[in-house]
């Protein structure tokens, strides 16, 4: 039996603790609520004390681009979720993706990323990276891909799984080993999977990359991004990138996304359950040609999904056929609503061909089976039946 006397350790807390009171910093008024701290800059009470501050002789704020009461509750909550020692917390996920990338490589190195990534992090690899000297190899999902590719300046390894929009997904303990040989680290975009299902790090990852926008937020408000990883690895990569280039989170969107964790997991677990039922009513109907879903048996990947996640989370892709096919059942949609956005608590169904990944060069598309046929569906949480419902008459109509 604990001893009340003495304080509990947060690292030991249960998931829904964690998200609660995880990262609580109460002022001296001793509010419920997490404070919004509104403010650029802080004020000292002595110039020595200012010296020592931007010294790091003295913990404290100095300056809101670089840290904040507010962003560091957050920081520090989502830290404790997702067993890192560290978090910096980013003004949007594609700010977090690229600062991930940028402060682990220079010019001349050479990254490794996995083929089927969301259009804004392909672009980066393919079309910003290459101005500054970093060239990339896009690979599938097989290990020996991964391998095969390396090079004598190979420093970083990207991953996207499960990946956007088709949920391919690449085994994250199979790639670290392979980084581990050659001393490059790894990168792993877990937005899909969300903190819930998935743990990056646990499986080898130096780096976990969020876009909060999505299931943290989880109401459609805000925007924010999220780099963890080892303390040591955040400072020396991170640090001083995000500091001077100022990809920084507002207090008040970090205050939202505070709140959102609150019910992270309630939402995220409804959603999946929904979405799994979902995706068996969606393979089953005769205008389907694919249906796409990590923990149905008939997934490419399957054997990986079930290795890596401990749930399917709330994401099914599918494929009608053709263009046409795909308009006919997104404007049928009676509740769902057409949006590129994801991880919503309303239910969303994107065409990537024509929004997310209209950036992708159209052979790349096909070469992840990316059709004009398919939809990307986030599920929300509606009642289960009415979404079945709503998706069966759409389908219908395909």
């Amino acid at each position: 039996m604990a001893d009340p006397s003495k304080p509990s350790d947060p690292s030991q807390w249960e998931v829904a603790t964690k998200l609660v009171r995880g990262g609580l910093n109460r002022s001296a008024f001793g509010e419920t609520a997490e404070a919004i701290y509104l403010t650029q800059g802080y004020v000292y009470d002595t110039a020595e004390q200012a010296d020592a501050r931007f010294a790091g002789d003295e913990p404290g704020f100095v300056y809101s681009r670089y840290a904040n009461p507010t962003t560091k509750m957050f920081e520090d909550r989502l830290a404790l979720l997702e067993g890192a020692e560290a978090c910096r917390a980013t003004a949007s996920g594609m700010a977090a993706v690229a600062m991930s990338i940028q402060g682990l490589v220079k010019a001349g190195d050479h990254v490794v990323a996995g083929r089927a990534l969301f259009g804004s992090c392909r672009w980066i690899l393919a079309q910003w990276l290459p101005r500054f000297g970093v060239e990339t190899s896009f690979v599938a999902p097989d290990l020996e891909d991964w391998r095969a590719a390396v090079r004598p300046n190979t420093t970083v390894f990207v991953i996207e799984t499960p990946a956007n929009p088709l949920l391919e997904m690449v085994d994250i303990a199979g790639v670290a080993a392979i980084a581990r040989q050659i001393g490059a680290k790894v990168v792993v975009d877990n937005v899909f999977a969300t903190p819930i299902y998935q743990k990056p790090l646990q499986l080898g990852a130096d780096v976990v990359v969020y876009s909060a926008t999505k299931h943290i937020d989880g109401g459609g408000r805000v925007l924010g991004g999220a780099i963890l990883g080892k303390a040591e690895l955040i400072e020396e990569a991170y640090k001083d990138p995000l500091r001077h280039l100022g990809p920084s989170l507002s207090p008040f969107n970090a205050w939202v996304l505070l709140k959102g964790m609150e019910t992270l997991d309630l939402r995220v677990r409804r959603q999946s359950e929904t979405a799994a039922m979902l995706a068996d009513v969606i393979a089953d109907h005769p205008k389907v040609k694919r249906c796409f879903y990590p923990l149905r048996k008939d997934h490419p990947q399957y054997a990986v999904a079930q290795k890596q996640m401990t749930g399917g989370s709330n994401i099914v892709s599918f494929d009608v056929g053709d263009g046409a096919a795909a308009f006919r059942v997104l404007n049928a949609l009676e509740l769902v609503d057409i949006s590129n956005n994801l991880g919503d608590a309303k239910s969303l169904a994107t065409h990537p061909w024509t929004t997310t990944h209209r950036s992708t060069p159209e052979e790349e598309r096909l070469a992840i089976g990316l059709t004009a046929g398919c939809i990307r569906l986030s599920v929300g949480l509606e009642g289960a039946e009415d979404l079945r419902r709503d998706v069966l008459q759409a389908l219908d109509k395909a």
